[in-house]
Parts: structure tokens; sequence; C-alpha cells
């Protein structure tokens, strides 16, 4: 029984797969809610070119795409920005990915990309490829998520700390209503990465402390050499729930081991 306050919704038989597959089984669509995999907007005009149509075909493309809710639009003087939708989107093509056919190289520049891709990429706003199983389990390794459930984690107090040495409010994560930490299964890999608040954080945060850079020509990204060292450290288990080696990050972005301060023995 419906309880809310608002008007009761029609009952629901059943979901339209079919209709959403249509939509997303036009190669040029296709490419074009790729290009936004990156949770990027971006104009029509870009769109066309990537899915090397006329801007006539990428309005009516973009149009049909926006009114089904994969895409979102925004006005910003004359011109109109592009956007997926969600996170939800994004989840969705990825899973795509895990059943489609694989596309042959044919030239340097495709494997340039693929190669760069199933590196480090972003799927929407959190890190896939092999960076991003790598931290998942790196994450895992040193105790700061712990699994809920099949698919879901929650922090510890490891990871609280951790998020504290990055500059992350752990309260605000656990206060949102999105899911905090949900294994994403990574079409390069083979293998879970993580999706999610969480993940979602790390990754604008990465990004911001030079970690991580966006290439220009893809969603890849590409790890920095200070990445690297950083990452590395996160990678090793009990670095960070070590007491006599608490990792901590100076203002700069580099990493160092601090005196143990006194009375802190045994805190993750």
């Amino acid at each position: 029984m419906n309880t809310s306050t608002g008007s009761p919704q029609a009952p629901i038989a059943d979901v339209d797969v079919a209709a959403v597959a249509a939509l997303i089984g036009d190669r040029a669509r296709c490419v074009m809610l790729h290009c936004l995999l990156d949770s990027s907007e971006r104009p029509a005009g870009e769109l066309a070119r990537a899915a090397g149509v006329s801007a006539t075909t990428a309005s009516g493309h973009l149009h049909r795409l926006v009114g089904a809710g994969l895409l979102t639009v925004r006005a910003c003087g004359r011109h109109r920005y592009y956007g997926l939708a969600g996170p939800q989107v994004a989840v969705a093509l990825e899973a795509l990915a895990l059943i489609a056919p694989p596309m042959p190289v044919r030239s340097l520049r495709q494997a340039s990309s693929a190669a760069a891709l199933a590196d480090a990429r972003s799927c929407y706003d959190h890190l896939a490829g092999h960076a991003g199983v790598t931290l998942r389990t790196a994450l895992l390794d040193t105790g700061a998520l712990s699994p809920h459930g099949p698919r879901d984690h929650q922090l510890t107090a490891t990871g609280q700390a951790l998020l504290a040495d990055l500059g992350i409010d752990a309260a605000a994560l656990l206060r949102s209503r999105r899911l905090l930490a949900r294994d994403c299964l990574d079409w390069t890999e083979r293998r879970p990465h993580l999706a999610g608040a969480l993940p979602a954080a790390l990754l604008a945060r990465f990004l911001e402390l030079g970690w991580l850079a966006r290439r220009r020509t893809d969603r890849g990204l590409r790890v920095t050499d200070l990445g690297r060292a950083q990452l590395a450290q996160l990678a090793r288990p009990g670095l960070v729930a070590a007491a006599t080696t608490p990792w901590r990050l100076r203002p700069e972005g580099r990493g160092t081991c601090s005196t143990p301060v006194e009375g802190r023995r045994g805190r993750p």
C-alpha cells in the first residue's frame, strides 16, 4: 500500500529494457554517451564530431536521449551542454561493456587510447581500470573498508583516519544518501572496482592533489609520478593502521612517516 501523502502511483508491471537498449544501440548515440562517461558536460557540436554525424542529426539524437532520462542538458547563453543523467547511467554502460564483443584496434592512436583506458579511467565520477581495481584491493587490505553484504562495503575507523589524512570529510560521506562503496565489475580487468560516494570523493581528491591527471582525448587518467609513489603507500597492507609509522599527508600533497603520537598506539 502506498503510504505517501502525494497522489498514488500507477502499478508497474515491468521495466522496458528494450526501449533503453534501442536508444543505446544506435552507434552514434552510443558514442555520444561514452564521450560523457567522464562526468563532463559537452556541447552538441563536439558530440556530433565525435559521433561522425551532422549537427542536425546529433540534435535529434540528443533530444531523444534527454527525453529518455539518459542525459541532462544545461543552457549557458547560446550554448547547451549535455551530460549523463547520473552515475547509474555510467554503471549501465560499463555493465554492457562486459558482454559486448571487442572492437579490433585499427591504428596506433586506438592502441594508445585502449591501453590508457585499461590502466586508469573515470567511470563517471569514480576510478576504474587497473588503478581502480588496485585501489579497492588496497582499501580492503589495509582495513580501511570491510565487507557489508555481498557487494557493499562499510568504512572502518582505519578508513576514517585515512580520509582525515587525505582531507576528505568522512562524516559528510556517511550522511550522504548515496551508497558509500559498492563493487562494480570492471570490464577491462574483469574484477571489481568501487562505485559510490567514497570512491567518487577519492577520485576528486586524487585529481586535486595531482596524483592523477585527465587525458585530453578520452576519459583515460594518467597516474603521475607523485601519484604512483603516494598510491603505492595506500597499497601496503597495515601501513595506515600501524601505530609505529602513521602516514600523514603534507600540505603540498607529499606523504611522510611522522613520529608516533603518545596515546595513539593501536589506533587505526
